[in-house]
This record gives C-alpha cells, structure tokens and sequence, in this order.
C-alpha cells in the first residue's frame, strides 16, 4: 500500500474512532507494521491532521478542520443548503444542519446555521457523528439498503443520553420510513429536540439530511410536526437538484 494511501487509511480510521487510540491498537486494526504505523502518525502530527495526548494516544487534529472546509467549500451540497438553513432558522428560532451520510459509518455536518436564541448546540462545520444516532440515525435506518442485522448491531453500539430501547426504536424507525421525517425528544440529549428528514437520490436511498434542532419546550408536538414539514419541501428541492439528470 503506498503511503498516502496509508496516511489516509490512518485518518479514516481515526475518524471513525470514538476515543483516542495508541499505536499499536491502530497498527492491528489497518494491518501496519507498528514501525510504519508510528512513522504515518508522526507525519500526520507535524502537519496537525493528526494530534498525540499525554497518555500516547491519537485523534483527529485541528488540521483536519481546514481541510474538512476547503472541501466543504467545493461541495455542491453545501452551497445549494446554506440558504435553506437560513431560512428554516430565522423563520423557527431553530439551529439548522446539512449533513452528508457516510453510510453506517458516519454522518458530517456540512453547512449550519445557528438561530438568535440563547441555546446553541455544540456542533460546527465538520463535526462527526455516529451514523445512527439521533433523528437523523433513524432515517438512515430507514432510508438505506443495508441490512437489518448489521443496522442492528451498528445500534447497540451507539452511546446515548437517554438511550431507546431497540423494539422502540425499530418503531421509530417504521414511522420515520411512513412519515419522511424523524423526530428525538431527548434521547440524543437530554432536554434537546431534534428533527431530520431525508434527500434522497433516484434510488430512494438517504445521502443527506436536513436537521432542526432546539429546547423541548421550543418545540411541541404541533410546531415539531410544522417544521418537518418546511423542511420536508426544502429537501425535495434539493433532492431534484442534486439528483436531476439521475431521475
């Protein structure tokens, strides 16, 4: 494997990884010579793609953040939903989200913005997320193609606030399937709000999703149920100009 390959199988693997790992743990698990291994992380460190902690462990570095944006910068997906974020936040009081799905891997916010309120949730441009967490996990549930059983496992090793227990959530999932939008009251964190619905492409497979968030007291049932539905025709527009000359 060439090195840049390998640099780059490195930061995939970190990228994925909840906490910090060492270098042997990452050597086994990309199949690295430790000696290698530990010269890509060094590499990685200088150029701060990549960050080492007082315990000898890596992680993702600040570095990354710049790259994520330049690339973020070139991304259709990220121009086109900018303005509908915008909107969709000045209109509901809400923070809104676009965010890319790497299949049960991962999801990454692509283009945000955050309403005049006091709360704020902490998240930027670039930040990563489990692939199933939160309302937009649901609709991965139901908007992919993988299998069950595999959806199933990624689950259980998802970290919750207030986890749902799999029988309901399977449910959610079903409703997210027959509604086209997604809604967790509290279970991603405690006293948040957060709704998604799906950009789909000529497969009817999610790629993408739009996402409100704000305080449960912010969002009842009848204003959650409003939004989803703004943001359910946001998502059609971008759906059709994405995916266009694939339908």
């Amino acid at each position: 494997m060439p090195a840049v390959s390998r640099a780059i199988a490195v930061l995939r693997f970190l990228g994925r990884s909840p906490e910090p790992m060492g270098v042997k743990a990452i050597a086994e698990s990309l199949v690295l010579v430790t000696s290698t291994c530990l010269h890509i992380l060094r590499v990685l460190v200088d150029e701060e793609l990549v960050k080492i902690d007082a315990t000898k462990r890596y992680s993702l570095g600040i570095g990354m953040l710049s790259l994520a944006r330049s690339v973020i910068e070139s991304n259709g997906f990220a121009t086109a939903a900018q303005p509908v974020l915008d909107r969709i936040s000045h209109k509901w009081s809400v923070t809104a989200l676009g965010v890319e799905i790497n299949a049960l891997d991962n999801m990454v916010v692509l283009a945000l913005s955050h309403s005049k309120i006091p709360f704020r949730l902490h998240v930027d441009v670039g930040s990563r997320f489990p692939a199933l967490i939160s309302a937009t996990g649901r609709l991965i549930a139901a908007f992919s193609d993988h299998p069950w059983s595999e959806i199933e496992r990624r689950f259980r090793a998802v970290r919750w606030q207030n986890p749902p227990s799999i029988d309901v959530w399977r449910k959610e999932v079903a409703s997210a399937r027959k509604h086209g939008y997604s809604i967790d009251r509290g279970n991603y964190v405690s006293g948040i709000t957060v709704l998604a619905v799906p950009i789909l492409n000529a497969r009817n497979v999610i790629t993408h999703s739009l996402v409100a968030t704000g305080v449960a007291e912010q969002i009842d049932k009848t204003r959650g149920v409003a939004i989803a539905k703004d943001l359910h025709v946001e998502a059609d527009r971008l759906s059709a100009l994405l995916f266009a000359q694939a339908r």
